[in-house]
């Protein structure tokens, strides 16, 4: 098949060619292993070709909703049996699982032909991609920019045409933010919608969930019927869809009340094109017939923030002890992550537990919010895709929280209590450009990115849409209706057509 033949299918049309025999799994592997090729220089967007495991799959009948269609996992979480999962990180190099995890088992079942695994910031703990392990992926519309993260590379991958949706996964916004500056569709489902088996009961204490980047909102529809249910010993089992979800979402989604914001949660600046963005959506969602009115939940976005980057300092410990148990040698993780395993071995149980327990007080005050509307909109990010760097701490901040580090400094001043200043100001340069994903990922609920905005520049810039528990039919069934008012699936970067 033809690389532009290729591109003007997503991956339910493509699965209906391979079932009319039109075109073989075959061809399409071909296709985008080409493809991988013509850009990997410029994008990086793979960290692993899985070729012969490709190869050898097309050697058995394949059946399922997704039969014959080119895939990308992303290589964290997402346990490929026999071959290493690194989570962006040389310390995990020697990580090789025995067995599939229960997404990457769903995948398979469903007939979609892997070939590779998509890069990611180590450990997934940022909104860029740039690991020192596999280096930095760049955004296919501008190769100056960062397609986010931590599910940068899928989102690359797919923004670029090598396949029409690749798998991601979202602890803080890992899918909807990529999407949002690559200029996808991101659906991020609610808490136990997907399993996280067998290896773990939730991540990241139930904020990460499973899903896809796609062009289409029929394939993350699609690809959620694959992938939702429990496994047998889940800890958190949410009651399943009325229908496939599919078919639901070609369903109207009726009068929608929604509320919207475009000021951010912790203070800081939101660029005008992000509110321009927030401001565009909302009249496109009057002229569809909903009620649409500024408001957002009852929520300290400050304290909102404190309590996600307690993820960070309770997990990085933990991910680094697990290795050592388990014997994974690699190599040390990046300066920015040796920060977190500080802060993290210095975070006491009653301060971590406190942070925890502050998730329910979001969850009742969003709880209180849907009460008046069906969802709220906000944008996906408060500025546009940053230049590669542009997140990053400044070089004397960086050597003097070496410095401190290697001496050995760093560790008593936060076990003292002496660097709530330092972590206040970190919070904030992590979070300034990416404030409102974390409230969706905290409260469980589920929420989605809509490609409906693109700058000045040209680039991308996704609006966020925040449902209840339980509600992704009512987010995919807007999400068809704005895909229909607004089209985006041809809307693709200029390297797809060189």
């Amino acid at each position: 098949m033809h690389f532009a033949d290729y591109l003007r299918h997503d991956a339910t049309s493509l699965a209906a060619l391979v079932a009319e025999g039109a075109v073989t799994p075959q061809a399409l592997l071909d296709t985008a292993l080409a493809r991988q090729a013509a850009v990997h220089g410029q994008v990086n967007a793979v960290c692993r070709l899985m070729e012969d495991e490709a190869r050898a799959r097309l050697e058995r009948p394949l059946a399922g909703r997704f039969a014959g269609v080119p895939f990308l996992l992303k290589d964290c979480l997402q346990d490929y049996a026999g071959l290493p999962t690194t989570n962006g990180s040389r310390s995990m190099r020697g990580y090789v699982p025995r067995e599939h995890a229960a997404v990457v088992r769903r995948y398979l079942d469903a007939g979609l032909v892997v070939f590779g695994k998509t890069n990611l910031p180590e450990f997934a703990l940022k909104g860029v991609t740039d690991p020192l392990l596999s280096g930095r992926t760049s955004n296919p519309w501008n190769l100056e920019h960062t397609p986010g993260g931590s599910s940068g590379g899928a989102a690359a991958a797919v923004a670029a045409g090598i396949v029409p949706m690749a798998a991601g996964n979202d602890g803080g916004g890992s899918i909807r933010i990529p999407a949002a500056c690559c200029g996808l569709f991101g659906l991020r489902p609610s808490r136990g919608r997907v399993s996280a088996g067998p290896h773990a009961g939730e991540i990241w204490f139930g904020a990460s969930s499973e899903g896809v980047l796609s062009r289409s909102v029929r394939d993350s529809a699609r690809a959620l019927d694959i992938l939702q249910g429990a496994e047998p010993g889940d800890p958190f089992v949410i009651a399943p869809p009325a229908a496939p979800y599919e078919e639901l979402m070609r369903r109207a989604p009726g009068r929608l009340r929604i509320g919207f914001s475009a000021a951010s949660p912790i203070g800081a600046e939101v660029h005008p094109e992000a509110v321009a963005a927030v401001r565009h959506a909302a009249k496109l969602l009057a002229s569809l017939g909903h009620e649409v009115e500024e408001a957002a939940p009852d929520i300290d976005g400050a304290a909102l923030a404190k309590s996600y980057l307690h993820i960070y300092f309770g997990q990085v410990p933990a991910i680094v002890a697990r290795n050592k148990a388990l014997g994974i040698e690699g190599g040390e993780v990046e300066p920015m992550t040796r920060l977190l395993l500080t802060l993290g071995r210095a975070t006491s149980a009653p301060s971590l537990t406190e942070q925890l327990a502050q998730w329910n007080t979001y969850a009742r005050a969003l709880g209180r919010f849907h009460q008046r509307y069906d969802m709220l909109l906000t944008p996906t990010l408060a500025h546009p895709p940053v230049k590669h760097g542009a997140g990053d701490l400044p070089a004397s901040q960086q050597a003097m929280l070496g410095f401190l580090q290697r001496s050995g400094v760093l560790g008593l001043l936060a076990r003292l209590g002496l660097l709530d200043a330092t972590v206040a100001q970190i919070a904030r340069d992590n979070l300034r450009y990416v404030p409102f994903t974390q409230l969706s990922n905290l409260t469980g609920t589920p929420s989605m990115s809509v490609p409906l905005h693109w700058t000045a520049d040209g680039l991308p810039l996704g609006v966020q849409f925040v449902a209840p528990s339980g509600r992704e039919d009512s987010l995919l069934q807007l999400a068809a209706q704005l895909e229909h008012a607004q089209p985006w699936f041809d809307r693709l970067p200029a390297m797809t057509r060189a």
